[in-house]
């Protein structure tokens, strides 16, 4: 089944025992996404996505339209999502969606609270951080 009790009826034999215990996820990233990083940030330096929940989306190979491709923060309260996901990071893909310039994976926050994520197209780690003030 997915998303809890929706039966595929694509699968047999058919499990009604295992339907039955199936539950709704607590939130929904997506289909395609491919959802592969994710970690809570616990750091200091930006407090906007303190026990949010950051997450890095590598992306469909094989959709249109593409989905994924971006890092993603999900405001958590109480333990669960509060609040709808926000683009933390995004513009990876062209604007044709014929080319991905980038595909986050793991994500990470570093012991002075910047957020890191890799990109295995871009072969690099990224390192999010405020902005600088301006004078």
């Amino acid at each position: 089944s997915y998303y809890g009790k929706n039966v595929d009826k694509r699968i047999e034999p058919a499990r009604p025992d295992l339907v039955a215990k199936a539950i709704v996820p607590d939130y929904a990233l997506g289909s395609h996404t491919a959802s592969l990083g994710l970690a809570f940030y616990d750091g200091t330096l930006m407090p906007q996505f303190k026990n949010g929940a950051l997450v890095g989306q590598h992306g469909s190979w094989n959709r249109k339209p593409m989905a994924g491709y971006r890092v993603l923060f999900v405001p958590f309260a109480g333990g669960k999502p509060s609040g709808p996901p926000q683009d933390l990071v995004s513009g990876f893909v062209s604007k044709d969606e014929d080319q991905a310039f980038g595909r986050p994976v793991g994500v990470a926050v570093d012991k002075a609270g910047a957020i890191l994520f890799a990109d295995d197209v871009g072969n690099v780690v990224w390192r999010i951080t405020p902005a600088a003030a301006v004078k």
